[in-house]
């Protein structure tokens, strides 16, 4: 069995609904398979084959299906490219290197070339954002622009917090697991529906990294030297969105911060905000 997924049954759901959205993928693409140095990656890919380049780095939990809310737009004028994270439940390898190791650098190098990209703007949330800062800092010369959605390893990662808000409801069954999943993310139970119902099923049936996520030091952050946007709800449960903010405009001083104080931790509705940031 697939050491990602608590089951068979589970790993086959999730595959059948991940597909399912990419049948209902609002515009034409291409599905690669790269062979990296974690083992195949899966890669969609939409929009002129001229146009500026971007790679899309979704959350824990997720997968490429997250950004079908902003394709359609994003891939007007930007060769858009969504990867499926290995460890999660996509259709990439299920390897997980650890955090810690530089190993998800290496990796995202191996999907840039393997796309061809030389340089690229990077979008990243949560886990995503983490790798994309991860990566940033190492290769700024590679990160033409570099957007984040709630990203890990600036602010406090709020572990406890997120335990008390989500798991009493987990013991009520499915109608409470999805109630926790709505506490964690901030998503809209009406506006949101299909999204919440995906999240509740990934984390009923996969096992999510357990890590804390690394840090990265003042040093790391000085190296950012592409333009930042930073997007941050002032409700997330998950990491300390003040101290994002903070660190990021104290750090990056040409980085533009925003703080939604009514969001949560799941941003789904940055669309235009993104888009304006990648055009420049």
């Amino acid at each position: 069995m697939n050491p990602i997924y608590r089951s068979e049954e589970g790993e086959r759901r999730i595959r059948q609904n991940y597909l399912q959205a990419l049948e209902e993928w609002p515009v034409p693409a291409e599905r690669v398979r790269l062979p990296t140095c974690q083992g195949e990656t899966f890669v969609l890919v939409s929009g002129p084959p001229d146009a500026p380049p971007v790679v899309l780095l979704h959350g824990s939990g997720a997968n490429a299906a997250m950004w079908q809310g902003d394709v359609a737009s994003w891939s007007r004028h930007l060769r858009v490219h969504a990867v499926d994270l290995v460890g999660e439940p996509g259709l990439s390898a299920p390897s997980r290197p650890p955090l810690d190791s530089g190993g998800l650098a290496l990796w995202l190098d191996d999907v840039l070339d393997g796309l061809g990209l030389a340089r690229t703007a990077v979008v990243g949330t949560s886990l995503g954002g983490w790798t994309a800062l991860h990566y940033a800092t190492r290769n700024p010369d590679r990160v033409t622009r570099l957007a984040l959605l709630c990203p890990g390893g600036v602010g406090r990662q709020t572990t406890g917090r997120m335990l008390l808000t989500a798991l009493p409801p987990r013991l009520f069954g499915s109608r409470g697991r999805r109630r926790s999943v709505q506490l964690v993310t901030g998503l809209d139970p009406r506006r949101d529906r299909a999204a919440l119902d995906t999240v509740a099923l990934a984390f009923a049936q996969f096992r999510p990294r357990t890590e804390r996520l690394p840090v990265f030091s003042d040093e790391e952050l000085g190296r950012l030297d592409m333009p930042v946007l930073v997007v941050v709800g002032g409700r997330d449960v998950m990491f300390d969105s003040a101290e994002t903010a903070r660190r990021m405009r104290a750090r990056v001083p040409h980085a533009r911060v925003h703080v939604l104080p009514e969001a949560g931790h799941a941003l789904l509705h940055q669309t235009e905000t993104v888009e304006e940031f990648l055009r420049g």
